[in-house]
């Protein structure tokens, strides 16, 4: 298992709050400045935790933008 040597603070553009993620520098470098896709690069993080490196979308602003879908009752 990589060593997650790396505490990076990302900041909500929507709500402005700041979320501490702790990654591998070396997955860091790659995604950063290497092209490396979030999924590829930080395989070991939450789908909510690479978003934030995406789109800087926190989880709660997330939900709120893109509710989950209700399920349909069969009349």
């Amino acid at each position: 298992m990589k060593k997650l040597d790396m505490n990076v603070i990302l900041t909500c553009p929507i709500c402005g709050g700041s979320y501490e993620v702790v990654v591998n520098s070396e997955d860091y470098f790659d995604f950063t400045f290497g092209g490396k896709h979030a999924q590829d690069a930080f395989p070991y993080l939450n789908a909510h935790d690479r978003e934030m490196f995406i789109s800087g979308v926190c989880a709660k602003c997330w939900e709120n933008i893109f509710p989950p879908e209700e399920e349909e009752e069969d009349a």
